[in-house]
């Protein structure tokens, strides 16, 4: 017995020594205060998964510090979920609170396989030994729990799911108010949701278009979910609480059927492709065929709706963003609808994934889908109630040809010839500005408010209508408005036979073509005038020459002379006072050198800063010398600007015509050479040619015929500067650069040579030479590396070529015969060349972009740009000169954000030249440009060792 006893003892001290290990790690308490209306658990509490149908817990200390060690049955067999906590109270009043485990929260439920909520709490045991008392909801598993004064209660919660994703300690009155504010919400919500499905039910009942009833099955949609979402659809079938997971997943999947047949039948895609029709057929199939699937597994119905959602708002906004680029207005109206639908899926995205936990997301989540309801039913209303009685279409001829001439909205025109008196719309009236019925006249009364040189052609067009019986009227002529400006008007119109035989009437259209025929003229204008001055350009001015030429050699009488003027230092000019008002003084230079010119003479502007004038009413050598000081005097007299004057001096060059002259180059020649002498020799005088200044443009006249033999000889070659796209410093392409291998010089850089090739036309072959080499050269990379490398390869244009139509043939004929993948081959255009002409250079650009290639300004930034015209040039990218690259720190960054935000929001991509430092490399990345190029990037190079460089980038970025 002595011996028993002995074992006893010792077994009992090995005990007290294993309960004081285990307490030490027992559970800590949590204080609960009495002033804290809701206390949330779910982060402090102790989750213990799969331990088994019996717990054994380690209480938290008392107040007399004795941990106890509770054991803990399961009321279901299983592996056991328990969660464990432990509640204090410090203080002397007795505390009850309730405590909360709902069945439903939207945040953190999952996407690829949801948890659609259910009743969370099996059963709960405390270390007191009473269970505290489950109370009747349907929304949630809530326990009273009365905590004593000075009190540690140890709580194990025995789980129905290894899921928890609220537990929340709840002041009874507190929560209660919670519960019936957010009852009142969701009674307005429901409310609102209600007639809202009720009211676009009515108008599907009224209106049969498809869109009405696929909006209505989306507001029903919209309801049934959110009664199941605050619980009203148990409390109307009396579930069990917390037994809605099917209903649940099928609403989400309703919400995403009912959104696909909304999209299809509002934006009525079936117009468009009958192959719309079948893929949407197929999605709806399928996705009603989850509606089967929520039956069996609600989680997985319910994880595709919510990727279907997702995917949906982007195939959604992808198909409106093309529609509304196309005109549809429909597209157009549903833009609002669509941005505020993909901010809510965003939302949602976020909340049940985790991202958004607050449990206002919910509530505010349901509110937002039934605003998009609203707004979608707004949408909706302004189809059904526009277009009154006409929506159901007309039945006869008469009624379609009638409607159809109405919705054209040309203006009607009718000759009764039987009583010769003609009837025009009001609407032409009110263009004119005369009074009403002032052309309900007979036709020669039309004669006196046509324009004199459209009166024959109106009335002969009128008789052999009616005297051949037969054949249609298509004429243009103008009419006279109130304030005597005339308006182009193109009459179209049918003779009507009577049953004798003869014209009894004449019915038609009037078409305004004012703006037209406006833009037409303008466009003629533009082609060979000077877009800043007005005056006639080089192209014209060239033809004014030859024609003195041969009016000279013709008539025998007047000697055509050539005066060159250039202003002296003009680029200081810009460079100092800034391209505008540079502009503002060329200006005034053309009205000065205007008022010196005689009406049968012509002043030109042949380059930036650079007139001409052809000089015909004098032909004396003294008086032609005498007009050429006096142009030079009045353009050195000082121009204001502002507070400050500014004082120019000019370098003129004169060229008298004579029998050695064969053609109009020889003249400008001569001319252009006296120029250059005037300038050599200090500027600010007048140099009349003479046959020994020849000598000082012999190195130029060398240079030309060694530019006519290098392009027999190919010693012209093209060399590559790369480009880099400052995102991944990977290559994006090339610049093809000309050099010129001279046989004596060395190599010669573009500047060098080009001016020379623009003056003697050797520009057109040596561009094309150019383009030529560069597209093969990117049809052999494309071939080596694949055609989806998407390296692009840019190309200069100059002027002259600009200005040819055959540069379009050009272009064509190279794209024909090397095979480039479209938009890889790039044509370069300089902004100063382009503003020349615009309305011409948009035409040419438009035609060149359609042939497959891609667009690229140059230099922008130095030229006179005007923003409205610059948005209907067709360019892909804006290459920032070099000059912003390289400006003062304190002002390159304000002038490049500037620019490259301008051509973000034009859409167009930007490069910048002269990137010479690293810093100016990352300065660019940090502004938002796409493409850098420079010395600090890479020097040009042979096509060779360009084609190793692509290479070992393409590798690069492989790896």
């Amino acid at each position: 017995m002595r011996r028993l006893r002995a074992i006893i003892v010792g077994l009992t001290a090995f005990l007290t020594l294993c309960f004081a290990v285990v307490g030490a790690g027992a559970v800590e308490p949590i204080a609960v205060p009495l002033d804290v209306p809701a206390l949330d658990l779910t982060h402090v509490v102790e989750l213990r998964t799969g331990v088994g149908e019996r717990l054994q817990v380690s209480t938290a200390p008392g107040p007399d510090g004795i941990v106890r060690r509770i054991e803990v049955r399961a009321v279901q067999p299983g592996d056991g979920d328990w969660v464990v906590f432990a509640l204090k109270n410090n203080t002397d009043e007795q505390i009850d609170r309730l405590l909360v485990a709902p069945f439903f929260r939207l945040a953190d439920s999952g996407v690829l396989s949801p948890d659609l909520g259910a009743s969370r709490i099996q059963s709960i045991s405390t270390s007191q030994g009473l269970a505290p008392e489950r109370q009747v909801n349907q929304e949630a598993d809530v326990f009273l729990v009365t905590l004593d004064p000075r009190t540690v209660v140890t709580v194990v919660l025995e789980l129905k799911s290894p899921r928890l994703p609220k537990l929340v300690l709840w002041e009874p009155d507190a929560y209660k108010d919670s519960v019936n504010a957010y009852t009142l919400f969701r009674g307005i919500i429901l409310g609102i949701s209600g007639l809202l499905a009720l009211f676009l039910t009515i108008l599907f009942v009224v209106k049969g278009s498809a869109m009405f009833p696929a909006t209505a099955a989306m507001a029903w949609a919209v309801l049934g979910y959110l009664c199941i979402d605050f619980g009203f659809w148990d409390k109307l079938f009396r579930l069990q609480s917390g037994a809605d997971q099917v209903y649940r997943a099928g609403a989400e999947v309703m919400l995403a059927t009912t959104l696909v047949l909304f999209l299809y039948a509002y934006l009525n895609l079936n117009r468009w492709h009958v192959s719309y029709s079948h893929m949407v057929a197929a999605a709806v199939v399928v996705l009603l065929g989850l509606v089967g699937v929520a039956v069996i597994d609600p989680t997985i119905a319910s994880g595709i709706a919510r990727i279907v959602l997702g995917v949906l708002a982007v195939v959604g906004a992808g198909l409106i963003a093309y529609l509304a680029a196309h005109g549809y207005d429909r597209a157009i109206m549903l833009i609002p609808t669509w941005v505020l639908l993909t901010a809510w899926l965003l939302a949602a995205g976020l909340t049940v994934s985790g991202g958004l936990d607050n449990d206002a997301v919910q509530p505010a989540l349901a509110a937002g889908l039934v605003l998009i309801v609203m707004l979608i039913g707004f949408t909706v209303m302004q189809h059904a109630f526009a277009g009154g009685g006409i929506t159901q279409g007309a039945s006869g001829e008469t009624e379609r040809r009638a409607l159809a001439l109405l919705g054209s909205g040309d203006m009607i025109w009718d000759w009764d010839v039987s009583r010769d008196h003609i009837w025009a719309s009001p609407e032409v009236e009110d263009l004119l500005g005369v009074e009403p019925g002032t052309l309900e006249s007979a036709a020669r009364d039309w004669l006196e408010i046509l324009h004199p040189k459209d009166r024959d052609p109106f009335r002969s067009t009128l008789d052999a209508v009616v005297e051949q019986r037969r054949g249609r009227v298509s004429v243009t002529f103008r009419l006279r408005c109130r304030d005597g400006h005339f308006r182009w008007f193109k009459l179209r119109a049918r003779p009507v036979i009577g049953s004798d035989g003869e014209v009894i009437r004449c019915v038609g259209t009037l078409i305004d073509v004012t703006d037209t025929h406006t833009a037409e003229e303008r466009l003629l204008h533009d082609a060979v005038h000077d877009n800043l001055t007005g005056l006639p350009n080089r192209e014209l001015f060239f033809d004014r020459i030859t024609s003195a030429i041969v009016r000279a050699r013709a008539e025998g009488v007047g000697r055509p002379s050539l005066i060159i003027i250039d202003i002296d230092r003009f680029k200081n000019v810009n460079d100092s006072l800034g391209l505008s008002i540079g502009d503002s003084m060329l200006l005034t230079v053309a009205r000065r050198l205007a008022r010196q010119v005689k009406p049968q003479d012509t002043l030109a502007r042949i380059d930036g800063d650079q007139f001409g004038v052809v000089v015909i009413s004098e032909s004396e050598p003294e008086r032609i010398a005498a007009f050429a000081d006096g142009i030079r005097r009045t353009l050195k007299a000082p121009i204001t600007l502002g507070e400050r004057e500014v004082f120019l001096t000019t370098s003129i060059g004169v060229a008298i015509f004579d029998a050695a002259t064969k053609k109009e180059d020889d003249l400008v020649k001569d001319a252009e050479i006296a120029m250059y002498h005037a300038k050599r020799l200090g500027g600010d005088r007048i140099e009349v040619f003479r046959a020994s200044l020849r000598q000082h443009a012999v190195d130029i006249l060398a240079i030309e015929s060694d530019l006519r033999r290098a392009l027999e000889r190919e010693e012209i070659k093209v060399f590559y500067q790369p480009i880099i796209r400052l995102a991944d410093d990977s290559i994006a392409g090339f610049e093809a650069l000309a050099r010129w291998e001279h046989p004596k010089r060395g190599r010669l850089g573009a500047s060098e040579f080009i001016s020379i090739a623009e003056r003697s036309g050797l520009i057109i072959p040596l561009g094309l030479l150019v383009l030529e080499k560069a597209a093969r050269q990117l049809s052999a990379w494309q071939e080596e590396y694949g055609s989806d490398l998407g390296v692009f390869c840019s190309v200069n244009v100059s002027s002259r070529q600009l200005l040819r139509h055959d540069l379009i043939n050009d272009v064509k004929a190279v794209l024909s015969r090397v095979e480039v993948a479209r938009g890889t081959l790039k044509i370069e255009v300089t902004e100063s060349l382009v503003m020349e002409n615009p309305e011409y250079a948009a035409k040419v650009l438009e035609r060149i972009k359609e042939l497959g290639t891609s667009l690229a300004l140059d230099d922008f930034g130095t030229g006179y740009s005007s923003l409205s015209y610059l948005q209907r040039f067709p360019f892909d990218s804006i290459k920032i000169d070099q000059s912003f690259v390289r400006g003062t720190a304190k002002e390159r960054p304000v002038l490049l954000r500037s620019i490259v935000t301008l051509a973000h929001d034009l859409g167009m991509d930007v490069i910048a030249e002269g990137a010479e430092t690293p810093a100016d490399v990352e300065q660019l990345k940090a502004l938002g440009c796409e493409y850098a190029q420079g010395w600090a990037l890479g020097e040009p190079m042979p096509a060779e060792d360009a084609r190793r460089l692509l290479g070992r980038s393409l590798r690069a970025a492989a790896q």
